[in-house]
């Protein structure tokens, strides 16, 4: 890795955030013209070599422009062309990325698909969208689908690796390129993780995907020591999201193709960040058992987007690592420093967001001095123009009430691709829905309490599920690794009663459901929340079903124990 520091200087991340044309479209071009370092490497790719050893790639800022000009030059020898769909499933890591790139290089729309999403599923998506080409890295099954209904195939399904092997030079880019956006511009398709069902297909705007994150380029740790390791899936807007901040940064990060524990704890030793991104679901790995103290020595900060995490796997993440002097809140090392040492452990900063925000809009920082606040997101960010706690019929909510969480943001996404219906249920009194359950307090910070459709309903009135799997997971550590609460019918008018689907900790492998269920309902009822109805354990992966982007899928859940408790 080079000795020289890649990261953009002050004034350029300065100028970047007044640029008028910069948005998610062009945002390489303007890190190439702002970044003096651009021959420096600072995105880096992993393997394992044949001892075992990882191995580190680097690339620069102009190495990701040739590579994206040659994937540009094959897209467009087959005729992709401005405002066109076209899906790209291949495996995580960088190469989706690079995709991406060249695509609204084009001015193509790249429908970008987690290759872990089930393949009936990925038929029926790719549909909807209407892409006119598939880029996969196994096309097998998908060309056998199409075999069986020609009408619906799309104009070329090419293997990634032949785009990887394009001979660039045989053919020339478009005069215009890169593609000059409107500030409206949809730059991407990014579905949904499937777990309230079929995957919607979010549209992110030019300008809209990079509004709100222009305090980043000031505010965001870039200190010349600072390593960021991105664990989002960089088929998502999180994983898209921290790879546009990084670039114009000029950041060094190295981009995961895995997001297991077995896989991350090695790549962290040999890259020592000092900043950690992910969803919860890497979170939960690293939290669990023995702790990764050699590879999180320089963590001072880690980063989680997407459902909230709890505060079961926080508090032991944040005894890790070490804080410089001054790292007082998030995405933020100030520029005067405090005269103090460096403080032990790190902060857990826990923003909520969606693909529909465009960002985490939340932002709740945790320290090992912190006290338990359990499903605390924290306050809007200074992008949100409004937050609030609606009603069914949109009317504001007082504090202390729960309702239906709502946005106002020039961040948030246009709507729904090819489905102005589905996007009109979102939209509701000049707020977009996020389809969560929340509360806010007195002090104006909001409290995430459910998804919408994971409301239990039971004859004495709404039960939230969060806070109960908040319970199991910090007051019955020594119990449950991961756990899922769901509703489950009680009996013809009886309504729902809650039911935690739970992983055993390693070391209480052998431990029954009902020891569980005691445990979980004294806690609760300490706690002052509903008790479970039953237990279930998952001893197989096959009984703990994940998304594509590692979220419990509760409605497969709620089908499989449907009828647990009236068949009794």
């Amino acid at each position: 890795m080079s000795d020289q520091s890649p990261i953009a200087p002050l004034a350029a991340r300065e100028r970047l955030m007044t640029e008028p044309g910069l948005g998610a479209g062009n945002f390489l071009d303007h890190a190439v013209a702002a970044n003096p370092h651009r021959s420096v490497p600072f995105v880096f790719t992993h393997r394992t070599d044949h001892r075992g050893e990882v191995v580190l790639r680097g690339h620069s800022l102009l190495d990701l422009v040739a590579l994206r000009d040659r994937y540009a030059a094959w897209y467009h020898a087959n005729g992709v062309r401005p405002g066109e769909p076209v899906a790209v499933v291949v495996g995580e890591g960088l190469e989706p990325l690079l995709h991406f790139l060249a695509l609204t290089s084009l001015g193509a729309v790249p429908a970008l698909v987690n290759d872990a999403m089930r393949h009936d599923v990925l038929v029926r998506y790719l549909d909807h969208v209407g892409v006119v080409g598939v880029v996969a890295d196994d096309t097998t099954r998908l060309a056998a689908a199409y075999r069986q209904d020609p009408q619906r195939r799309p104009r070329f399904l090419a293997l990634a690796a032949e785009v990887r092997a394009f001979d660039a030079a045989a053919v020339a880019l478009p005069a215009d390129h890169p593609y000059r956006h409107a500030a409206d511009d949809v730059v991407a398709l990014i579905h949904s993780s499937g777990t309230t069902g079929t995957p919607k297909s979010t549209m992110l705007a030019h300008r809209g995907f990079w509004d709100g994150k222009q305090p980043r380029m000031t505010r965001f740790p870039a200190e010349p020591y600072d390593r960021l390791m991105s664990l989002m899936p960089h088929t998502h807007a999180g994983g898209l999201s921290y790879f546009l901040t990084a670039v114009l940064l000029g950041l060094p990060t190295v981009v995961m193709s895995d997001w297991r524990r077995a896989a991350v704890e090695p790549v962290m030793e040999a890259f020592r960040p000092t900043m950690v991104a992910s969803f919860p679901r890497t979170f939960v790995e690293l939290a669990t058992g023995e702790l990764p103290v050699r590879g999180a020595a320089r963590v001072h900060s880690w980063f989680n987007t997407g459902d909230s995490a709890h505060h079961g796997h926080i508090r032991r993440l944040v005894t890790l690592g070490e804080r410089p002097a001054g790292l007082i809140r998030p995405w933020l090392l100030p520029h005067e420093k405090a005269e103090q040492p460096a403080l032990p452990g790190s902060q857990f900063i826990d923003g909520l967001g969606s693909s529909e925000m465009g960002m985490a809009l939340f932002g709740q920082v945790t320290t090992p001095e912190s006290t338990r606040d359990d499903r605390c997101v924290g306050r809007p960010l200074e992008v949100v123009r409004r937050a609030a706690v609606l009603d069914h019929d949109g009317t504001e909510l007082p504090d202390g009430t729960v309702g239906l969480l709502a946005i106002d943001a020039p961040s948030l996404t246009p709507g729904y691709w090819n489905d102005a219906r589905l996007t009109a249920s979102f939209e509701l009194a000049g707020y977009w829905l996020t389809g969560d359950v929340a509360r806010r307090d007195g002090d104006g910070r909001f409290h995430h309490l459910d998804r919408t459709v994971d409301v239990i309903d039971t004859t004495d009135g709404p039960v939230y599920s969060l806070p109960v799997e908040e319970v199991l997971l910090a007051d019955c550590a020594e119990l449950v690794r991961d756990c899922a609460v769901i509703g489950v019918p009680a009996g013809p008018g009886a309504g729902q009663l809650p039911v935690a689907v739970v992983q055993l900790q390693t070391e209480a492998t052998g431990t029954g459901a009902d020891e569980v269920r005691t445990a979980a309902n004294r806690a609760l009822a300490a706690a002052g929340l509903p008790e479970l109805a039953a237990v279930r354990l998952a001893l197989t992966p096959g009984d703990f079903p994940l998304g594509p982007t590692g979220k419990v899928l509760k409605r497969e859940l709620r089908t499989r124990h449907a009828a647990l408790l009236t068949d009794r």
